[in-house]
């Protein structure tokens, strides 16, 4: 069993900047990669960023404006958005797989303006 609680969404203006952290709680020896999820109204679900042990993915919307990355002594999944567009705004979930199940957040809201 493994928790993920999100934390730092909100509102920001065009070309802002926020970092979402993502605290794993449980059995953490059972992840194997973590990543960030976003979800829009009306739209699938898409993997904006992923990272396992020694490789980062980014969809290519995210590629050099977000970078992701992982504490491991803190147990903790960030994502430092920077560069925002009112394309970015969505809910954002943390998620990580392991060998027989993917865990995920409840999500948090990030609502870019322009």
């Amino acid at each position: 069993q493994v928790q993920l609680v999100e934390s730092g969404g909100g509102l920001v203006q065009a070309g802002g900047s926020l970092r979402l952290s993502c605290a794993a709680s449980g059995s953490i020896s059972s992840i194997n990669a973590m990543g960030w999820y976003r979800q829009a109204p009306g739209k699938e679900r898409e993997l904006v960023a992923a990272i396992s042990s020694g490789d980062t993915f980014y969809t290519n919307s995210a590629k050099g404006r977000f970078t992701i990355s992982r504490d491991n002594a803190k147990n903790t999944l960030y994502l430092q958005m920077d560069r925002l567009k009112p394309e970015d705004t969505a809910i954002y979930y943390c998620e990580a797989t392991g060998f027989e199940h993917a865990y995920w957040g409840k999500g948090t809201q990030i609502t870019v303006s322009s």
